[in-house]
């Protein structure tokens, strides 16, 4: 018999998919606590009604979702277009909720199983919402395949055919031994065997990714492990538990149970520990560290450390890394973009821009061949979509500042040419929009000036400028309502610089108005790079990735609020919206 009816209720998306979901109310009329939910693969909001039954907390909110091709929300079953959509789909339904219902991130916790775990805990990961506390039972790091080279396979089948489709070989009675839930697993309809190749990939390399830069996640966390599991290993959950930075952490294990460990025969044990470990954090939250100084000290610091130390003579990393640097410096040299890294400097904006052109050019068919390996490397993808997000984000904030009646004066303090900029003014020619773009780089300043006369754009300065001198940028008339600031601040790895350039934005920006900053949590190549590339300066490109809780508390002790974020697939380079307070 249900005691607590969920109300159920739908959302649209940002790309309009309209999200359905369950809430379930709390009996007092002034609760400002919450816990969102996240259901396994296959399944939907509907699976947790026995969960909120059990969990005995009437004076908390619950919400959970149909994840899109899943339950009563659109799609293809089991499809979305990526994992990482689905991981921006979380941070948008959260978001939405907070808004909806009143109820802040700090006084939320998550809890999740399996898919929906890796989900939750991609999420924290990568946008770094203030919530409470994390549970995530059986999380799906990697899936039992059973089969010889499964992932390779499904690789080559992606290759061969984008959107295609496997079922799941799991039956009811390996996800619980309790055959009443058995049954109604069978039973439900809006339950599917079928998932998309691209999300089990997905959901793999994200997994890996996660196990690595686990480091990166604060939130206390509870990791509870089914002995028993036929759907996932064991192993890749514990290295995640063993790297998590969390000061809080918290792990059980139940020897005998299946893979859906809170619909087990004896849930109720995992289900109390989890309401004791969530109610604990909201009663007695544990205080929270402050990443101000990360720069010195810490999970981010050390791998820093690691990387400017040169490996022994004896190390096979050192000989690798030293067969690459040969072979960019010889053979490489035939790609238009390796050569312009040789030359400028792999961080530098003529390399950049010949990274946004994407066109591979070079000396023969070999050259061009390179170039094209060269410009499909992980962290140029990232840096191409880290500007489609910029000028989503940027489209976005104009929009807001035009509605209130503004006029637009928008500020980027290392802007290069600024071409987005003066792409952004051509795009709105209906918005009243003039713009100060600061460099240190005379050339690229003059470049840009070039650009806009050529567009025939007179509302644009080119200043010379230090971005991070404070008062330089304080000084700035007139006074900015949008400010800029994409990829400077991850080239820097000691922080002081950066506060100081974020006070000088503070002191700039109007109250109520707006900041865009990009941020570098993690890159797969970080290695590579410091021991091959060379920077701008010709020395090793060594890159400190900043976990976006710490970029975050940098923004937020200058004065502004995070409103909004992207961040791309592979989780190498996120762009933020704040505001100012």
């Amino acid at each position: 018999m249900t005691t607590r009816p969920a109300e159920e209720r739908t959302y649209p998306l940002s790309d309009g998919t309209p999200l359905f979901y369950r809430v379930w109310k709390p009996t007092a009329q002034d609760a400002r606590r919450a816990i969102v939910l996240f259901h396994r693969g296959h399944e939907h909001s509907g699976r947790w009604q026995d969960f909120i039954e059990r969990v005995n907390l009437p004076d908390y909110w619950f919400f959970a979702w149909d994840a899109r091709g899943h339950g009563r929300s659109p799609g293809e079953r089991g499809y979305a277009e990526s994992f990482g959509r689905l991981v921006a789909d979380a941070d948008e339904f959260v978001r939405h909720v907070s808004g909806e219902f009143d109820i802040p991130l700090e006084q939320m916790a998550v809890v999740a199983q399996s898919v929906g775990a890796v989900v939750a805990a991609t999420w924290v990961h990568d946008f770094a919402p203030p919530i409470r506390a994390l549970a995530i039972a059986t999380p799906a790091l990697r899936i039992k395949l059973y089969v010889p080279l499964a992932i390779p396979g499904l690789r080559l089948l992606h290759w061969l055919k984008p959107k295609s489709f496997i079922r799941s070989y799991v039956k009811p009675k390996l996800l619980t031994h309790d055959p009443q839930q058995q049954r109604e697993y069978a039973a439900d309809k809006l339950i599917s065997p079928q998932i998309a190749v691209n999300i089990l990939l997905g959901l793999h390399d994200t997994a890996t990714r996660l196990i690595q830069d686990a480091g990166a996640i604060e939130t206390p966390t509870l990791l509870q492990i089914s002995g028993a599991d036929w759907v996932v290993e064991i192993p890749p959950q514990l290295a995640l538990y063993d790297r998590l930075s969390s000061v809080v952490k918290q792990v059980d294990a139940y020897p005998e149970f299946f893979h859906s460990t809170l619909w087990e025969f004896d849930r109720q044990q995992p289900i109390d520990a989890i309401r004791e470990f969530v109610t604990t954090q909201f009663d007695q939250p544990t205080p929270k560290r402050s990443l101000l100084n990360a720069d010195r000290q810490g999970y981010t610091h050390a791998e820093f450390t690691r990387l400017t130390l040169k490996p022994s003579l004896l190390s096979p990393k050192r000989w690798w890394y030293g067969m690459q640097w040969l072979g960019l410096t010889t053979a490489g040299r035939l790609s238009e973009g390796v050569q312009v890294g040789w030359r400028t400097g792999f961080d530098s904006g003529e390399s950049l821009d010949h990274v946004y052109r994407n066109t591979p050019t070079g000396k023969s068919f070999i050259g061009r061949w390179i170039d094209r390996a060269y410009l499909n490397s992980p962290g140029w993808r990232g840096i191409r979509q880290r500007k489609i997000h910029v000028q989503r984000l940027l489209d976005h904030a104009i929009g807001e500042l035009s509605g209130r009646g503004e006029a637009v004066r928008l500020l980027d303090i290392a802007a290069g040419p600024g071409r987005y900029v003066l792409d952004t003014i051509k795009n709105h020619p209906q918005v009243a929009m003039s713009a100060v773009l600061c460099d240190r780089d005379l050339g690229g300043l003059e470049a840009g000036r070039k650009i806009a006369r050529q567009m025939g754009i007179e509302s644009v300065e080119y200043r010379a400028s230090d971005a991070f001198d404070a008062d330089a940028i304080s000084s700035i008339t007139p006074r900015p309502n949008l400010a800029i600031v994409s990829g400077l601040y991850e080239l820097f790895p000691s922080n002081a610089p950066i506060q100081n350039s974020l006070r000088g934005l503070a002191q700039a920006v109007a109250s109520g108005g707006f900041l865009i900053y990009t941020n570098q949590p993690w890159h797969p190549q970080q290695e590579m790079i410091a021991r091959v590339l060379p920077n701008r300066d010709g020395d090793p490109w060594e890159m400190r990735c900043r976990t976006q809780a710490e970029m975050d508390e940098l923004v937020a002790t200058a004065g502004f609020k995070k409103i909004s974020m992207l961040i791309d697939d592979a989780g190498i380079f996120s762009v933020s919206l704040a505001v100012r307070e």
